[in-house]
């Protein structure tokens, strides 16, 4: 007996082992409850106004109600049953594979086991970039005071001047004082090591003329122009610096503000705050947290780029998956996304490029051309927890999963036949198919990575959209020099913290280290 009870535990931590090794959280699903709730990005409150991987059975009651049982209302673009199978969808299921993947994952340039934190930095903002910070703020500053009258109070910054701005600024991140000028204060976010490097009057001077393009081109009509360049530049960095893994996840990251500054702001600043006029959207390796490319879209502006148009047209979100997804064709890698990416037109267009796609569904997010109409719509015969249904088109399988509620995924990287299993708290098991576990191992690591690395983004927010999205850039390139250092053998010698790094990175900023730039 007693050796029974021991063989059940070990297949039990055996089960255990492989979900850990995949990072599952039950968080994904709402299995913990008010645990997930503080999350936006994953929130499984009905509050949250975010892209939210929830289920979307409250919605579907609701909507119900309002219909008073009228059942002919259904997702714009699904299709009949009859139409449906004359598309090909069919209850047959068929095993698929995935092509091997094309690609190795890890760094691509390896530094010294003596690389400082600046040199992990330097892969992505070498001093080649930091100099044309240097040349565009000098322009702008001899251009303004020609037009302005002279300031008697300014002299040209040198490159050693902008690393030490770009080090006040970074030094935000780690101590979230409420402003930067707060350095040279003498309250309680007064920081005495470093503010002597520079004057709080110089540094006010270069923050009043720092730019990166002084000046638009007559031929340029994006709105972003004065930072375009500059994140043209870096999405090369990011591709020589790094390989991503097999499988990675589109998504908008957590740059919300820090939730105990929030609490002590006034409702107008509130207001202000929350007026964020882009959005950002990121590739993201999910082996390693790296963020892979970055593409930011406006929310003011009339060509079709902008994100206003964006939120009314869901097939706009797809050229959004393309842009950040242009360089992965032919390497057989895997993407996760959320429910205003994912679309039946998407994932075939993906797959003839060999990229293979996982999602979640929402007939209110999602555009659902093409997708058969049973499959979006709740039975009304009461369902089991892990209780699925299946319909395939060619690779592609349309999954409706429940799980207390109702989860629709669209996938052509994994065969529908073959069984996972969400684990919950309470030592039991819940089966699905092995989609809805690869999808919710995946997706609850960025979440990981959310909740750990957002903590660090700089906290200084001007008032210019153009500086927000470089500053939030900037704090990106820092985390991911963060993530190349711990897989160095720098990381080996001496293991710093998220903290510690960014405190040496500061430090190396201001020329307050001595550190030998390896390359």
């Amino acid at each position: 007996m007693a050796e029974c009870g021991r063989k059940a535990l070990s297949l039990l931590e055996a089960v255990r082992s492989r979900y850990e090794s995949l990072q599952i959280s039950d968080d994904v699903f709402g299995e913990s409850g008010d645990d997930s709730s503080e999350n936006p990005f994953y929130s499984t409150s009905g509050n949250s106004s975010s892209e939210n991987y929830t289920s979307e059975s409250n919605g579907d009651e609701q909507r119900s109600a309002e219909m008073s049982g009228n059942q002919s209302d259904h997702p714009p673009g699904s299709v009949s049953n009859i139409q449906a199978e004359e598309e090909g969808w069919t209850d047959a299921l068929r095993e698929i594979t995935v092509p091997p993947f094309k690609d190795t994952c890890g760094p691509a340039q390896k530094l010294q086991a003596n690389a400082s934190a600046i040199d992990f930095f330097q892969l992505f903002i070498p001093d080649n970039a930091i100099q044309n910070m240097v040349t565009q703020t000098n322009m702008y500053a001899k251009k303004f005071q020609e037009r302005f009258g002279s300031d008697e109070g300014w002299c040209n910054v040198s490159l050693s001047e902008m690393k030490a701005f770009l080090g006040y600024v970074t030094s935000t991140s780690i101590h979230r004082c409420e402003s930067v000028l707060s350095i040279w204060s003498s309250g309680f976010y007064s920081n005495k090591s470093i503010a002597l490097t520079m004057t709080q009057s110089r540094f006010e001077k270069i923050l009043k003329y720092f730019h990166i393009v002084a000046f638009r081109s007559s031929q340029t009509s994006n709105g972003l122009y004065k930072i375009q360049p500059f994140l043209d530049s870096l999405q090369q960095s990011l591709e020589c610096s790094f390989r991503p893994s097999q499988t990675q996840v589109l998504h908008e990251p957590l740059i919300d503000e820090d939730p105990l500054f929030i609490n002590t702001c006034t409702e107008r600043e509130l207001r202000k705050r929350k007026k964020r006029k882009f959005s950002l959207w990121v590739r993201q390796c999910t082996a390693t947290g790296f963020i892979c490319q970055v593409y930011v879209h406006l929310k003011e502006g009339a060509g079709p780029d902008s994100l206003d148009t964006l939120k009314n047209k869901p097939q706009l979100h797809s050229l959004v998956a393309k842009q950040l997804c242009q360089n992965l064709s032919g390497k057989n890698s895997i993407i996760f996304t959320g429910p205003s990416i994912t679309s039946l037109n998407l994932f075939e267009e993906f797959e003839k490029q060999d990229i293979y796609c996982c999602g979640l569904l929402s007939s209110r997010k999602s555009d659902c051309t093409g997708l058969p109409q049973s499959m979006l719509t709740n039975p009304d015969a009461p369902q089991r927890r892990g209780q699925y249904k299946t319909k395939m088109k060619g690779n592609m399988s349309l999954i409706c999963w429940y799980n207390k509620g109702h989860f629709r995924f669209l996938t052509n990287a994994y065969s529908p036949s073959k069984q996972g299993v969400i684990i919950k708290r309470k030592s039991s098991e819940v089966p699905c198919p092995l989609a809805v576990e690869a999808f919710a191992a995946h997706l609850s690591y960025i979440c990981k990575y959310d909740d750990k690395y957002s903590k660090y983004f700089i906290f200084h927010k001007p008032n210019k959209t153009w500086q927000q999205v470089f500053w939030l850039t900037i704090s990106i390139v820092i985390n991911n020099a963060y993530i190349l250092y711990k897989m160095s053998d720098a990381y080996h010698r001496k293991r710093y913290s998220r903290v510690q790094f960014g405190e040496r990175l500061v430090r190396e900023l201001l020329g307050l280290e001595d550190c030998s730039p390896t390359q």
